[in-house]
């Protein structure tokens, strides 16, 4: 598309919308003129309430069932909500009475629609009846990772069925922010670095779904089906090859282990073959690999623990970014080991938090190894830009700053005036005095000349003894009684060094930017060629280029 027909199309989309505004529709105005104050959408409906009966097919295989029972005094004929949440794989059938509802955490559809985190129903009992509610599920694959049912008050228990979805969507959503982020951060850095992080965080964002079920809501975008489980066990696999190597490094075990780079690929690529088996194996087999993964990931933690408190305790601070990210899976650890009642019921959220946790602090570290070589960059380029005895900038960098310099003053007309200094005899002084004073002598020279121009004002080291002079904005003039205050200067700094018979002078060049007729290498020839000039008229003096005879050759 040419950029001809790009503008066309631009600005056609640009009036569309214009008039859109600026006219509305006929219907919007129908609606003023009938005085409503308000936008009624959709229409009437005559198609039924979503229902789906249980079939034998949905109830086969291995089940657990529990009854609710009604409280002593039968119940109080009010309307009771009963909520089956942190059921990971298969159906669930609640019923009670001639009620019966079944539904599957990774099809939002077959789920009552007041309940969005979890499979619920609502019912009202005769009042005085004991007749219970009955629930049956899938028999979970490991111990303690049991369903959690809430019941009491419909309004109650959807707020917190609805809190549930908020917290694992906001979860999936900082993920999603965080890869994003990651990613502009690779296009400006090219780090690969970003980009295993942004695959990781996909990774994640997936196990994530298929855990909360959000890979069903609100309709399916995942083909999961019946096969929860594999799904859940292949990606928890495969999150743990990623999750394990990075908390090894978070915690400093590459600097603590060098050596240790060989079992960390071995952690990755051996777990994420388990990942790509796992859909291939028996219902009888995934309990065991469930038990493997959970161990595999307790000891991945206390090695990272062990790695991060003795990298700490050795003065290596990066390692408080992996300790912090391993607090909220050691709390879940030892929570999961004293079956405590609150990770029973939030599961499901506690993992999501610690897994957002974790790529919150991967992020932190990304954030601060990209700050380190950025750091790492600009001290290099300082070094190359810097002379080392003088602190000033050197050719390289002072030619930059002089092409800045002419771009800057040929948009803006303004006058840029050089000086070309070169310390007189400076042979002589090194051969007299030594090396030692003669380095002495352009440490004191450079610092006479920083400390006496203007913040604007430039000043180079061109090489051995010569210094270089931008002052952009000076009049001519003007610049010629600053250079010439500037000789004085260095005379005075030559003194205040208190050698015996030390004396340190300068020839300096002066030449003025010429627009239109020089290029940087004609104003620096004129301003070499003034100092050379300043030189043979008896040194210790400034000499005005522009004075020249463009007769006589340069």
């Amino acid at each position: 598309m040419g950029v001809r027909q790009w503008r066309y199309e631009t600005g056609t989309l640009l009036v569309v919308l214009l008039m859109g505004v600026l006219f509305p529709d006929p219907a919007r105005a129908r609606m003023a003129e009938a005085g409503r104050d308000f936008l009624l959408v959709g229409a009437p409906t005559d198609e039924p309430t979503p229902h789906r009966g249980c079939t034998p097919a949905m109830l086969a295989g291995p089940r657990e069932q529990v009854e609710v029972p009604a409280p002593p005094g039968g119940w109080s004929g009010q309307p009771q909500a009963l909520d089956v949440f942190n059921v990971f794989a298969g159906e669930v059938r609640v019923q009670h009475g001639d009620r019966e509802i079944c539904g599957n955490m990774h099809d939002a559809r077959t789920r009552d629609s007041r309940f969005r985190a979890g499979i619920g129903l609502v019912a009202v009992p005769a009042a005085g009846s004991h007749e219970p509610f009955l629930v049956s599920w899938q028999a979970p694959l490991k111990a303690r990772w049991v369903p959690t049912l809430r019941l009491g008050a419909p309004s109650p228990v959807q707020q917190n069925d609805t809190a549930r979805l908020l917290v694992r969507a906001a979860c999936i959503a900082v993920a999603i922010a965080l890869a994003l982020s990651a990613l502009m951060a690779y296009l400006t850095t090219r780090d690969r670095s970003f980009l295993v992080y942004i695959g990781a965080t996909f990774v994640m964002v997936v196990w994530q779904a298929i855990l909360g079920g959000l890979s069903g809501y609100p309709e399916p975008w995942l083909p999961v089906g019946e096969r929860g489980a594999w799904w859940l066990l292949a990606l928890t696999a495969a999150t743990q090859a990623l999750v394990l190597p990075a908390l090894w490094r978070l915690n400093g075990g590459d600097r603590l282990l060098p050596r240790s780079r060989p079992a960390q690929q071995g952690v990755l690529w051996g777990l994420m073959g388990l990942a790509a088996l796992v859909p291939w194996l028996r219902w009888e087999t995934l309990a065991l690999v469930a038990q493997g993964l959970q161990l595999s990931f307790i000891l991945g933690c206390l090695l990272s623990l062990a790695a991060g408190m003795r990298a700490w305790l050795r003065g290596d601070c990066w390692a408080l970014a992996g300790l912090a990210a391993l607090v909220p899976l050691l709390v879940m650890i030892t929570a999961d080991a004293s079956s405590a009642e609150w990770l029973l019921e939030y599961r499901v959220e506690a993992l999501q938090l610690s897994v957002t946790w974790l790529l919150m602090m991967a992020a932190y570290a990304l954030n601060q190894r990209l700050g380190r070589l950025r750091q790492q960059r600009d001290e290099l380029r300082q070094l190359a830009e810097t002379d080392g005895l003088t602190g000033l900038p050197n050719r390289r960098a002072g030619l930059q700053q002089l092409a800045r310099h002419l771009e800057r003053v040929d948009r803006e007309r303004g006058p840029l005036v050089i000086g070309f200094l070169d310390i007189d005899l400076f042979k002589d002084i090194n051969d007299r005095h030594g090396h030692a004073v003669g380095d002495q002598v352009l440490v004191a020279v450079a610092r006479a000349l920083r400390t006496a121009v203007r913040s604007e004002d430039e000043v180079v080291r061109m090489g051995g003894e010569e210094f270089l002079l931008l002052m952009p904005g000076m009049p001519r003039e003007a610049a010629s009684a600053r250079l010439d205050r500037l000789r004085q200067r260095i005379i005075e700094a030559g003194q205040a060094l208190q050698v015996p018979g030390l004396e340190v002078t300068a020839s300096i060049g002066l030449a003025q930017w010429r627009p239109g007729e020089d290029d940087l290498a004609a104003l620096l020839r004129r301003a070499d060629h003034a100092m050379y000039v300043a030189k043979r008229a008896g040194r210790n003096r400034v000499f005005d280029g522009e004075e020249l005879d463009p007769s006589v050759p340069e």
